[in-house]
């Protein structure tokens, strides 16, 4: 066994003067499955028949410090250098050292180490032409690139690439490579393409030229009495779709359609409107009967139409989205009456617009005044209004009442009251509000304000509205009902209701009361005159 290493030696020695490159090729054809290795541990050669020196059999046992060590070795370029060394590392490697599970025993009797027998593997040939079968893919193309050269194309190692030819759909690997096993890495198969079948048209057909394959064309007609709306021809194309868009065949003559008569209606009572119903159109296509919709421009029936003329318009669309349009009026009439004249003091408040049939008007007199007459006159069908007018006179006060609650219940919704006590006339705030009052007269009668006074002790006290006079029974139940003193000057504000609304202990201004009636006091009514009179006691 010595010798046989001796002559490997040699071997390698000699190669490393002559052909590097050889020695490289040499440890290259050891096959991958004829070694393992363990980083750290040792590395099996197996040379049984593939070894690369002649006339050797048996295992070179390497201890190698990593993957990477081996892989330099078998890979890397080799130097003179670096071949000096591994043949220095070979020459030592037959050892008497044993693995277990490696498929040798030792003999104890001598110091060398034995292979078994293992069947005989195909070795790799990177030099034979036709180590996989010659590709060849139907409808389609094969690029190949091997290592071999341009004139290999399905030697080890030799890697294609797969293409299809126009119309034809590449299914499976792009790319494959012959492998140590004799066959490619993968399979392919080129697919015709298809696009899918058309679906028909309503009232049309079409016809292609190459059924629904790549490039065929399928142009549409429609039959008589319909025109082609869209695409006229589509063509199968690459990705399997259908160029443009699905067409649609319509009709080209416009539904027919009537309206219902044109109607008028009277408004309501007391509203400005009425409710008006009619029939739904009569619509009939004249090609396949088929009306898709019928709008409608302006209210829909059972509407309330105010006063005037409406026009009321349909519109009808067939399939062929083709249309015909018809119209009809409704006219709304309000029956009114004369409009009416406020009376003199005194003003109207009206319902709806105030002259119209139903239409209720309510006569008001100014503050100091009161109204003679019916309160109120309706607008009749006959466009005339009810009654006769009212009119609005002085203010009637009768101070020979037994009681204080008769005279109040005079200015009952009327008038208010602001009731003012001194204790003499000569008390300085009583001349003071007293001369205040008196020029603001307007402004009291535009907030309906009648002022009582009570002044002085009795037997000589003096009650008084405007000139006339009050009892000295009425007086003192006066002062008792809304608890005014005698002992000193002081005022009470009562609203129409007869509820005393605010208390004063000294002289106030005419603003101050009128700007509290204003904000607290005033009806709606009230407010709207208010609004119109701001200016009239200017």
């Amino acid at each position: 066994m010595g010798n046989m290493w001796m002559n490997a030696r040699r071997k390698i020695q000699w190669l490393l003067y002559t052909d590097e490159q050889q020695v490289v090729a040499m440890l290259l054809k050891i096959p991958y499955a004829c070694f393992f290795s363990v980083l750290g541990v040792h590395s099996w050669f197996c040379s049984e028949r593939h070894s690369p020196f002649p006339g050797t059999s048996g295992c070179i046992a390497l201890v190698l410090s990593s993957e990477q060590s081996l892989s330099r070795m078998m890979t890397g370029p080799l130097t003179q250098r670096g071949a000096l060394s591994l043949l220095l590392l070979l020459t030592p490697a037959v050892t008497p050292t044993w693995y277990a599970g490696s498929g040798y025993s030792p003999d104890e009797s001598y110091n060398e180490v034995y292979a078994e027998e293992v069947p005989a593997a195909r070795s790799l040939d990177y030099r034979v032409p036709r180590w996989c079968y010659t590709l060849n893919i139907q409808d389609g193309e094969a690029t190949c690139y091997s290592p071999r050269g341009g004139n290999y194309h399905s030697s080890l190692g030799t890697r294609c690439e797969l293409s299809c030819d126009r119309g034809f759909q590449l299914i499976g690997r792009k790319s494959v490579q012959c492998l140590p096993s004799r066959r490619w890495s993968g399979t392919a198969y080129c697919r015709q393409m298809r696009c899918h079948a058309l679906p028909f048209i309503t009232s049309g057909t079409y016809t292609c030229t190459n059924g629904m394959l790549l490039d065929s064309r399928c142009d549409y007609s429609c039959s008589s009495g319909y025109h082609l709306e869209g695409d006229r021809s589509r063509i199968c194309m690459e990705d399997g779709r259908w160029s443009g868009g699905e067409p649609v065949c319509v009709d080209i003559d416009p539904p027919k359609i009537r309206c219902p008569h044109s109607r008028e209606k009277m408004a309501e009572p007391e509203k400005l409107t009425a409710r008006v119903y009619w029939d739904p159109p009569l619509v009939k296509d004249s090609a396949d009967g088929t009306i898709t919709r019928v709008t409608l421009r302006g209210p829909e029936p059972g509407s309330h139409f105010p006063e005037g003329e409406h026009v009321i318009r349909y519109t009808a669309y067939d399939r062929a989205y083709n249309r015909a349009s018809c119209k009809f009026i409704v006219k709304v009439q309000v029956r009114r009456c004369p409009i009416l004249k406020p009376p003199q003091h005194g003003y109207l408040t009206c319902s709806s617009a105030g002259d119209n049939y139903g239409a209720i008007c309510e006569y008001h007199c100014d503050g100091g005044y009161e109204r003679q007459g019916t309160p109120s006159r309706v607008c009749q069908s006959s466009r005339q209004w009810s009654g006769s007018p009212p009119v609005c006179t002085p203010m009637k006060i009768n101070v020979n009442v037994n009681s204080a609650a008769g005279l109040l219940d005079q200015f009952f919704e009327k008038q208010r009251l602001l009731i003012v006590s001194a204790p003499d006339p000569s008390n300085r705030y009583y001349k003071m509000q007293i001369s205040m009052l008196q020029q603001s007269t307007c402004g009291l009668d535009l907030r309906h304000v009648t002022i009582i006074e009570l002044v002085g002790q009795p037997p000589q006290e003096v009650g008084r509205i405007r000139e006339q006079q009050l009892s000295a029974g009425i007086i003192e139940e006066l002062r008792q009902f809304q608890r005014l003193t005698r002992s000193y000057f002081n005022m009470v504000l009562i609203d129409k209701q007869g509820i005393d609304r605010e208390r004063y202990m000294e002289p106030v201004t005419p603003e101050e009361i009128f700007t509290f009636i204003d904000d607290y006091l005033l009806s709606n009514q009230e407010l709207a005159r208010r609004a119109e009179q701001r200016d009239i006691c200017e």
